[in-house]
């Protein structure tokens, strides 16, 4: 019998990049790799284990740009022509280096990896991946959950309440019309938690959310069981700390596993090693040189000079790691056992689903063994979803937490610093706006009109995306979050005028549709003062 309870989350998701007025898109490249090397990687292991009756319980984020851009035919169509060219890249390789017996061999271990991707999109999952996650879930592998509309970060929306429900109401809404029932739970963007916010989730039947592990180790009043036991908020939403110790083992480049000289170096690619001339088919059309998915070489140390990649050996180092994860939170139950009290502790595990084939190669093969050793290895804890935790246990302390979010510092400081508060007084002029717009313009308003307060609302929320405050943090791609902020906030400057004043440039509005495709579903009410 158990003593504890083990629930591995993994949030996935991308901002929603969607550009058809451009042939080759360099941001929409952050979609086509995480198909590549994480999604499709992720869909089979789950399929592989789901077959060989192997039992599995995880719970993963799909947030609706991900899953809208995952459904859009022109974004998968462009992916699939991605693929053709990675899989003629990897006949070339394969060539030029057919008289080399260590790069040789590392040439058809990227050909033939990316072939069986193109296979695995076109013929298993008739290039429609959601559904895919679809029937993990209704077969009871998976626990899908959403999270806010466009992964805007709630405490910084806390003076405007209807754009807070906004984000929550249209993504449990969109939840609905992709996997056919209530969203169970919820990934808060950027685990971004403010003290009311709760009373949208309830609104919406979502039962939990999660936050990071001082989210609940300095609630009001103190929890008994720390961050091994969730809490119930006032109006009865569960929260779920994340647990540190296992976090750090799998997150930490420096002390985790994917710094392991073994695995590959995310940053020695060929389109970067290779003579322009060559790669040039495979990179930007300008001739900026770009990722292409092909690396040779393993982490090896810090320095410059880097050893060859051996699949083998790393395959071989992410069983070692799965082994040693199990070791330790097996150790780790036995030290919390008699020490969480009214219940078995539950050990919250969340990542990025990214981490998983995208920055860490090996990270599915460590998933896929760890989930191997679980159900065959060991039986001192079980797999959870948190939905599974809280029908064992209905019965946990209500606390509230503090406002709190993840990342450095733990209280909203990527999202809130000098590189990115510009951005602010706008986002809340134009929620004010759009509450406005949804206040004076009658339910029966013409079809037009409904279009461009439907459109502005989509422009907002694209707006209000916390992923264009993290990079003006971060300093990676600044113009492009610069501009997608501007945009979209121009947008809605231009379509409130133009409801104000009467007169709406149809061929404009149409355009602004044609490029902002999310929430096609979206009524512009949801921004109605109660």
């Amino acid at each position: 019998m158990s003593i504890g309870s083990l629930a591995l989350v993994l949030h996935a998701h991308l901002p929603f990049v969607r550009h058809p007025e451009y042939e080759n898109f360099l941001e929409e490249d952050w979609l086509y790799e995480a198909i590549s090397e994480t999604y499709l990687p992720l869909l089979l292991t789950f399929d592989r284990l789901a077959e060989e009756d192997v039992p599995f319980r995880l719970t993963l984020t799909l947030t609706p740009t991900l899953v809208t851009m995952l459904r859009d035919e022109l974004l998968m169509s462009r992916y699939a022509r991605r693929l053709d060219q990675l899989c003629e890249l990897g006949a070339r390789e394969v060539h030029r280096t057919r008289n080399d017996p260590v790069f040789g061999r590392l040439a058809r271990f990227h050909r033939d990896h990316f072939e069986s991707l193109r296979q695995a999109f076109h013929d298993r999952y008739k290039r429609d991946l959601v559904s895919a996650f679809r029937r993990l879930q209704d077969a009871g592998h998976l626990e899908i959950i959403t999270c806010n509309a466009t992964h805007g970060f709630l405490p910084l929306m806390q003076q405007t309440p209807e754009a807070v429900r906004a984000q929550i109401s249209v993504a449990a809404s969109h939840y609905r019309l992709t996997f056919g029932r209530d969203a169970p739970g919820i990934w808060l963007a950027e685990c971004g938690y403010f003290p009311g916010v709760e009373k949208f989730l309830a609104a919406e039947r979502i039962r939990y959310f999660f936050v990071d592990t001082h989210g609940l180790t300095d609630a009001t009043p103190r929890p008994l069981n720390g961050p091994f036991a969730p809490i119930y908020t006032e109006v009865g939403v569960a929260a779920y700390a994340r647990d540190p110790e296992s976090s750090q083992q799998v997150w930490s480049a420096e002390r985790g596993y994917p710094g392991d000289p073994h695995y590959r170096e995310f940053y020695r690619d060929i389109g970067w090693d290779l003579e322009l001339d060559y790669v040039r088919p495979y990179i930007q059309p300008t001739g900026d040189r770009k990722n292409t998915g092909f690396k040779y070489y393993r982490i090896t140390g810090k320095g410059q000079d880097k050893q060859p990649y051996d699949p083998d050996l790393a395959r071989e180092r992410a069983h070692v790691h799965a082994g040693n994860f199990l070791f330790n939170r097996e150790k780790q139950f036995e030290w919390l056992s008699g020490k969480v009290r009214g219940r078995k502790p539950v050990v919250v595990a969340p990542y990025d689903a990214e981490l998983f084939g995208h920055w860490w190669f090996e990270g599915p093969w460590f998933l896929e063994a760890l989930l191997r050793k679980v159900a065959q290895e060991q039986k001192t804890f079980s797999l959870v979803t948190p939905s599974d935790d809280l029908a064992a246990h209905p019965e946990n302390q209500v606390a509230t937490p503090p406002l709190c979010s993840w990342g450095a510092g733990g209280y909203a400081t990527m999202w809130l610093d000098g590189s990115n508060d510009w951005i602010y007084r706008h986002l809340h002029h134009c929620a004010r706006q759009m509450i406005a717009l949804a206040k004076d313009f009658p339910d029966d308003s013409p079809t037009l009109q409904r279009r461009a307060l439907n459109q502005a609302a989509r422009e907002l929320l694209l707006a209000q995306s916390s992923d264009w405050a993290f990079i003006m943090k971060t300093g990676t791609m600044v113009d492009y979050a610069v501009r997608r902020t501007q945009e979209h906030v121009l947008r809605f400057l231009r379509l409130h005028e133009q409801l104000r004043g009467g007169r709406i440039d149809e061929e404009q509005l149409t355009r602004f549709e044609a490029t902002s495709t999310v929430f096609p579903e979206i009524d512009y009410r949801v921004y109605r003062p109660e």
